[in-house]
């Protein structure tokens, strides 16, 4: 799939990081994005003619009304708001806040990905920095992903600090021990869990390793 997605930025494919376990993330499995309501019509019929088959937008609808997606109504779309509408306190220097107030919107854009049908997923927010950032990061850990290169690959998106991902991942296992436990609480079960590594994770050559 060719990334050449004129006015997005943060457009990436999670494909080559590498688990704990020895496996690779499959190429053009997991896109990440900035919105796309400005992408050139060229490019919007490249994506619907190429290998996604899910596309989950985690904005409010608020933003979505002010800056449709050229996707909406498609079947491939997802609209899947990952903050609710409640104020809190946000934390700083993480996304610890995020994380705590918003599992049952967390847990239905998990969800998303997983029952996606086979084929790429691509996720974005407004600016593809901090919803998509830590949806990412959740996909990536229950791929077995270790936390610096899920840091490292943050720290790539224009205008983030990689301390607030490390600092994320930190309070994550402090508080939950691992990933399961936290999205368990965001109702998102062994099955789906079992569905991401299967969609992000290169099958292990035949003999090699097996680990994730």
């Amino acid at each position: 799939m060719i990334l050449d997605w004129p006015d997005c930025t943060n457009v990436r494919d999670l494909g080559g990081l590498t688990t704990a376990g020895g496996r690779r993330v499959r190429s053009e499995a997991l896109l990440r994005s900035d919105s796309p309501h400005r992408l050139t019509a060229p490019a919007i019929a490249a994506i619907r003619a190429g290998g996604l088959r899910r596309i989950v937008d985690l904005r409010w609808t608020a933003e979505c009304v002010q800056r449709p997606s050229p996707f909406e109504g498609d079947p491939i779309y997802a609209h899947r708001p990952l903050l609710g509408d409640d104020d809190y306190e946000i934390l700083p220097d993480s996304y610890v806040a995020m994380l705590e107030y918003n599992r049952p919107q967390i847990g239905a854009a998990f969800r998303a990905v997983a029952d996606a049908p086979p084929g790429g997923v691509l996720v974005h927010c407004l600016e593809g920095k901090d919803r998509t950032g830590v949806l990412v990061a959740l996909l990536l850990l229950v791929a077995g992903v270790p936390d610096d290169q899920i840091a490292d690959d943050y720290a790539l998106t224009t205008g983030v600090d990689r301390a607030y991902m490390v600092n994320t991942l930190t309070y994550l296992h402090d508080a939950y021990g691992d990933v399961s436990t936290y999205l368990a609480e965001c109702d998102v079960d062994a099955a789906h869990l079992e569905a991401v590594r299967s969609r992000l994770l290169e099958q292990p050559a035949a003999g090699g390793p097996a680990g994730r």
